[in-house]
């Protein structure tokens, strides 16, 4: 147990000792956020399997069997999909719900003070729970295709930390410029389906012409999703490293962008909520 004073100042002295006592909230707010996104639904949390699996279908008969392009190595082009699909599916769930927490939790914040960046990181964190289901269906589509991941395996947790640095970034971000301008509650769900397309889900990236390379990896679903391929596919997936460190480097930026963004204007949040 600890007492919190509330004083002039105290907040932003001890704000980010408040964020690490509140780590029960947020697992609090986490597990509401799965336990409603699922309730009174027939088959419940099977949805976080289906949505990237009927998806990868689709862009495995359009690019794969229509378009003809290539897959990275002897992968099938099926699992080169799915391999894009769970980074993808992760950045686009996390920051359209983070960019949305504020809002869906306006009486809780109008009403008690306590870290305002937990609610966002709550919503990061179902949606990093949705993506840990994610993986049955990829270890059934190995089996099914007696495909096995190498050494490389180890390495994930890293572009997994680097997509919750991005997505989270982000998120917080948006969280704070919803609030502010409710415009963006219409202008997100269209920019994250623009970026399912302009990144290389249903594709390589191999097949983005090399003086293009690096502007490509602007995008840090580009280095995020290769990394997710090369570690999935055993090095099937060649990395591009000038792009990956681009990649990392816009999303430290993004994270850093957006919780200073977000501590700016947290102020204001109960008000103008």
């Amino acid at each position: 147990m600890h007492e919190l004073i509330i004083e002039p100042g105290s907040a932003d002295r001890g704000y980010w000792r408040d964020l690490w006592r509140s780590r029960e909230l947020l697992r609090l707010l986490a597990w509401r956020d799965v336990a409603v996104r699922y309730k009174q639904t027939v088959i419940g949390a099977a949805w976080a399997l289906i949505r990237p699996l009927l998806t990868m279908v689709v862009f495995t008969l359009v690019f794969g069997r229509l378009a003809k392009l290539p897959s990275d190595g002897a992968a099938p082009y099926a699992l080169m999909v799915y391999a894009g699909l769970l980074p993808w599916t992760f950045f686009s769930t996390a920051v359209t719900d983070a960019a949305n927490s504020l809002i869906g939790n306006a009486n809780l914040i109008s009403k008690v003070y306590f870290p305002r960046l937990v609610v966002p990181a709550a919503a990061v964190a179902v949606a990093l729970f949705d993506f840990v289901i994610s993986f049955i269906v990829l270890a059934a589509l190995m089996v099914w295709y007696r495909f096995f991941p190498g050494w490389q395996l180890l390495l994930l947790p890293g572009f997994v930390a680097l997509a919750f640095m991005a997505s989270f970034g982000l998120g917080v971000w948006l969280a704070a410029l919803n609030v502010s301008y409710r415009d963006f509650r219409y202008v997100i769900p269209f920019v994250v389906q623009l970026g399912l397309y302009i990144s290389p889900v249903g594709f390589s990236s191999n097949i983005i012409p090399a003086p293009w390379r690096l502007l490509y990896s602007v995008n840090p679903l580009v280095g995020i999703i290769d990394g997710f391929r090369w570690c999935l596919l055993g090095g099937q997936s060649e990395l591009y490293l000038p792009g990956l460190w681009l990649s990392v480097a816009v999303s430290v930026l993004f994270a850093w962008l957006g919780v200073r963004r977000f501590r700016r204007t947290e102020k204001t949040f109960a008000d103008l909520i």
